[in-house]
């Protein structure tokens, strides 16, 4: 099973990336991450992209792509993977697709998860983090709480910059205006499974796995 993982920002990728990773035993990966990972481990890969950043820049397409190589054809993901996090562009996308090409990987499917943004803005704007362990819980989950469910730190809980409405909106608009062209490019190849995203967690997996048994995919 290999999987994409596409969405605005507050869509829940993230949590069915966990529950696909867990239930299929095949890795989640998070560009971010292995970004974050090369640059620690002082990968050569790593050693470029951390100069860049340092510098302010953006790491370019072609070193992202070298990274997710590096991921791909490693042992972890003989049996399948769930990528999250890219492609944001359709130029990414045409690139991901020469690479998949080149190393024999022929059926991915495109989840996208949708949602009205107005919901989203509500969703990520009543998340609340720990500034102790990072855990991330919603309102409701911690009402009436001192302590964090996770540490126990008191009075730990505040609002993360990238959880402000305003900064919400800004996202929003750049995932509207740069990223949301990718599900054109995906959907004219017919390789794309839509599902609403505000539905139940489970209810989500549900039509997620529904949609891939009708594509013979799921296994």
């Amino acid at each position: 099973m290999r999987l994409i993982l596409f969405g605005s920002p507050g869509v829940g990728k993230g949590t069915q990336a966990k529950i696909f990773s867990k239930n299929f035993n095949i890795p989640h990966i998070s560009t971010g991450d292995i970004l974050r990972k090369a640059v620690k481990d002082q990968t050569e890969l790593g050693k470029k992209a951390g100069e860049l950043m340092a510098q302010g820049e953006l790491v370019p397409d072609y070193l992202m792509i070298a990274l997710i190589k590096d991921v791909l054809t490693s042992d972890e993901c003989k049996n399948g993977f769930i990528l999250d996090g890219f492609p944001r562009t359709t130029i990414q996308a045409e690139a991901l697709d020469q690479l998949f090409t080149q190393i024999g990987i022929d059926n991915t499917i495109l989840i996208n998860i949708t949602a009205k943004e107005n919901e989203i803005i509500k969703r990520l704007n009543n998340r609340r983090a720990c500034k102790e362990c990072g855990n991330i819980f919603n309102l409701q989950d911690i009402e009436g709480l001192k302590k964090c469910p996770a540490c126990n730190a008191e009075n730990s809980f505040y609002l993360r910059n990238d959880d402000k409405e305003e900064v919400i909106k800004n996202r929003l608009d750049i995932f509207n205006s740069t990223t949301k062209p990718v599900l054109g490019y995906y959907t004219a190849k017919g390789r794309v499974i839509t599902v609403n995203g505000f539905d139940t967690i489970e209810n989500v997996t549900k039509m997620i796995v529904e949609s891939l048994k009708e594509k013979n995919l799921y296994h």
